[in-house]
């Protein structure tokens, strides 16, 4: 399985109450791990025993080697397309709530960094998964994908190049499209047009669209600790569930795997608690 997008440095801190402007808030946690939609997707496959390697920007700063060693440490494979790069990788700082596990993020994520496509061009898999991020590799791993799966975190104008290649597009319901006729998970779909369009709740069922069939996935109840990555996590499940099961089947799979996810803080000992599927 091959993962392609961003890599951060991720901040983590576990607050009892969110501080307001001019406020300090003496954290009860604290973490350092990579972070990133793609990069999180791939410590999630590679906890489920699936082979991955994660195509990404790190660079030669101090904090790339943090986020190299974290990930070679949880199995994932790191392809550096931006090996001699001085400047530091994307930091976000993420506080999470303690008692319900709700955070809030701030990122500058890529940026305006652009990288390049190497010359030899991107590893060979049976399936990739891609955020959008670092437009000119998303684009160069669709078009050479056999199978792609997006995550469509947040709108991006590179997913109009990237949708068409999709076999599966996997969306919250807060995305949104600006070809959408309506605020509705079918208009969302329809805008997409991708043959399989999953939309996420949250705690609430899971829709999936695969024209002209549709339906929900329960998402069993869970005591929320840490809901940081959730999404993240979701998607990479589902990407390699889909390796051997239907679309039903992977997003039941992927919903577990959050649920797993959220009921463990910080951003790795969660991994423990998975089973491995091979």
């Amino acid at each position: 399985m091959l993962c392609v997008g961003l890599a951060t440095v991720d901040l983590i801190y576990s607050v009892d109450r969110i501080p307001g402007v001019d406020e300090k808030a003496q954290a009860t946690g604290f973490a350092v791990a990579a972070g990133g939609p793609a990069a999180n997707a791939a410590v999630t496959a590679a906890a489920l025993g699936t082979d991955v390697t994660l195509v990404t920007a790190v660079g030669a700063h101090a904090l790339g080697d943090l986020i190299r060693a974290d990930l070679q440490n949880h199995g994932v494979r790191v392809l550096d397309v931006s090996p001699d790069s001085s400047a530091p990788p994307p930091v976000s700082a993420i506080t999470v709530l303690t008692g319900t596990g709700q955070r809030t993020i701030v990122s500058r994520n890529a940026g305006d960094v652009l990288v390049r496509v190497p010359q030899e061009g991107l590893p060979d898999a049976d399936l990739t998964l891609v955020d959008g991020h670092h437009p000119a590799l998303a684009v160069a791993a669709a078009r050479s994908a056999r199978r792609l799966v997006v995550d469509a975190g947040t709108w991006r104008p590179v997913f109009t190049e990237i949708f068409p290649f999709a076999e599966v597009v996997a969306a919250s319901a807060a995305f949104r499209h600006p070809a959408e006729a309506a605020p509705t998970d079918e208009a969302l779909a329809a805008a997409i047009g991708a043959p399989h369009v999953v939309v996420t709740h949250g705690p609430d069922p899971v829709r999936w669209f695969s024209d002209p069939q549709s339906g929900t996935i329960p998402v069993p109840p869970v005591a929320a600790v840490d809901t940081a990555g959730a999404g993240d996590a979701f998607h990479g499940a589902l990407a390699a569930a889909l390796a051997d099961a239907d679309l039903p089947a992977a997003i039941d799979t992927a919903v577990h795997v959050a649920g797993v996810r959220v009921m463990h803080a910080g951003p790795r000992a969660w991994l423990a608690a998975l089973p491995r599927r091979r």
